[in-house]
């Protein structure tokens, strides 16, 4: 088994003296785990950093097997993110979400190019946590538990759409959820229009939104907590006046 595709580093692991296994997100064979032989050097370890974007060439003699991997780098890595603590954490909490819901070897190019556009946004502080909120939604989306946004579940409404059914991941109108607001989820606006503004509290209403869905349809079946990273993130997002 052999292929060669564009990939980003979600995390690495020492592996004997010298080696390490490497966690790739690819753009067309998925989530792949490989061996990188002389991983453990001075030379490759900016390349094994969460987000780190390579050219992975991987060689495996049977397809069931760990496979290694050679890695060349792409671009300028994610140092530019070295001096911002708060991107970082964001960076962090997106790879572990990502190998944690992602199955291995199964190709989820959304997944990719979803993880792309938030690394292309952690250079803009005002901008990228809203970001991270719709990464995430794209990640649910790929995986086969979109949010319906398109309408009102109960009365087919396009307008007033605030809540979201915690059951169905279906928007609800004012009108109809009123009723029942107290068992229903926030909807923030950003996440209905491409060019919605930001209001306080928006973005700790989306994380509450994906954060749900992540752990009744995606963690919870298979049994593991939301990762460390994003409750991480979450406190430093809260501690820093962002949610």
């Amino acid at each position: 088994m052999e292929w060669e595709d564009e990939a980003y580093v979600l995390a690495a692991r020492a592996h004997g003296e010298t080696g390490a296994i490497v966690d790739l997100l690819t753009e067309t064979h998925g989530r792949f785990a490989a061996h990188i032989a002389g991983g453990a050097s001075r030379r490759m370890k900016p390349m094994l950093q969460p987000g780190s974007r390579v050219i992975a060439r991987y060689r495996a003699r049977i397809s069931e097997q760990l496979g290694a991997a050679t890695l060349e780098p792409m671009g300028q890595g994610v140092g530019g993110l070295f001096d911002d603590p708060l991107a970082l954490a964001g960076l962090a909490a997106a790879a572990a979400v990502v190998a944690q819901a992602l199955p291995e070897r199964e190709p989820h190019p959304g997944a990719f190019h979803a993880f792309e556009a938030l690394i292309s946004a952690l250079e803009h502080p005002s901008v990228w946590p809203a970001v991270y909120v719709r990464f995430e939604a794209g990640l649910l989306d790929d995986l086969g538990f979109g949010l319906d946004l398109s309408k009102c579940a109960a009365t087919g409404s396009l307008d007033d759409l605030v809540w979201v059914s915690p059951r169905t991941g279906r928007a609800v109108s004012r009108a109809a959820g009123e009723p029942y607001r107290d068992r229903l989820l926030a909807l923030p606006p950003f996440l209905l229009l491409a060019q919605g503004g930001l209001a306080s509290g928006d973005v700790g209403a989306g994380l509450n939104l994906t954060g749900h869905f992540l752990e009744s349809f995606v963690f919870g079946p298979l049994n593991r907590p939301p990762p460390p990273a994003r409750v991480w993130l979450l406190d430093r997002l809260r501690e820093a006046g962002r949610l």
